[in-house]
């Protein structure tokens, strides 16, 4: 009876350590910005654990390199950021501080996802003076979906070299992304076409990604430079501009305030379109494909 006894304690001890050593094995993923954390959870499903270190509702400019968030890439196998220095002011320091090597640069568990898009907006020249301008191109690279399919085979590929055990389960996940994917971007371009060469404002100059998706005709920004909000006198300017350059609508991000894209949507009676720009950017924005979908039924209802 006692060596029954002895048996089932162990079986049990056994089970406890397995379940134990399974779930230390998942990948422990940190993503600086909610479009990453989202499509590793779609690339790693049950394999994965990650952590996001921002919210839809965030300017990822601006975040502190808070002790919580050194805590959780202490722990990180992969760290998965935008790059071209959207992060710069935070994630060197977070990266430095949680004392690991396998995230810092040049490692196998960090991966600027920028490397492998073409970027816009290049700057040929870039001072303090231009206000937050970036001298590697725009960072905004997720508001064009088609970007996704090229990020996406190369943190599957990242994840593959981390966890090689899983491999075949990360490699089923892309195809199964890269299948679905391609099927919302056909659905997309068709839904969007009445917005190809649509004049529109924008509050922000974050989006040049998306007009190369689409075919939108930026007109103008209301910033006068990256990151300063309009004065009143500048926001006059503009209105006298609009009534020869005839935008349709203007477009804020939802992480801004956008009183500015509110003044020149009422004197120019042109509407706002408030968009959600990243995973979490209103309640409707849970995962990846509502972020798009709900992107252009926002833009087709401005033209309305």
């Amino acid at each position: 009876m006692k060596l029954l006894k002895t048996i089932s304690l162990f079986a049990t001890s056994l089970a406890l350590s397995l379940t134990t050593s399974l779930a230390h094995a998942d990948l422990k993923i940190f993503a600086t910005v909610p479009e990453w954390g989202a499509l590793a959870e779609a690339l790693g499903g049950n394999k994965v654990q990650v952590y996001t270190a921002t919210t839809g509702m965030q300017d990822p400019h601006r975040i502190q390199a808070r002790p919580s968030l050194i805590a959780k890439a202490r722990s990180a196998n992969l760290l998965i950021a935008t790059g071209v220095g959207l992060e710069v002011g935070w994630l060197p320091t977070v990266q430095r501080e949680a004392n690991n090597a396998g995230i810092m640069p040049n490692q196998p568990g960090f991966i600027e996802v920028s490397r492998y898009v073409r970027m816009l907006d290049i700057p040929a020249v870039v001072d303090r003076t231009m206000g937050d301008v970036h001298a590697e191109g725009n960072p905004h690279i997720q508001t064009d979906p088609r970007n996704l399919l090229p990020i996406a085979k190369a943190v599957s590929a990242r994840m593959q070299q981390l966890d090689p055990e899983n491999a075949s389960y990360y490699q089923t996940q892309l195809t199964q992304f890269d299948q679905s994917w391609q099927a919302n971007l056909q659905r997309w371009q068709k839904q969007a076409a009445p917005l190809r060469g649509v004049k529109v404002w924008y509050q922000h100059d974050g989006y040049p990604y998306m007009n190369a998706w689409l075919g939108l005709n930026q007109v103008g920004v209301l910033e006068p430079r990256p990151g300063v909000e309009p004065s009143s006198r500048q926001l006059a300017d503009i209105l006298q501009r609009q009534q020869s350059v005839q935008g349709r609508m203007v477009i804020a991000s939802a992480y801004l305030n956008d009183a500015p894209a509110k003044w020149l949507s009422e004197k120019a009676s042109i509407p706002v379109v408030v968009l959600p720009f990243t995973v979490g950017g209103n309640e409707q924005v849970k995962n990846l494909t509502a972020l798009y979908e709900d992107t252009v039924q926002r833009l087709l209802a401005g033209l309305k």
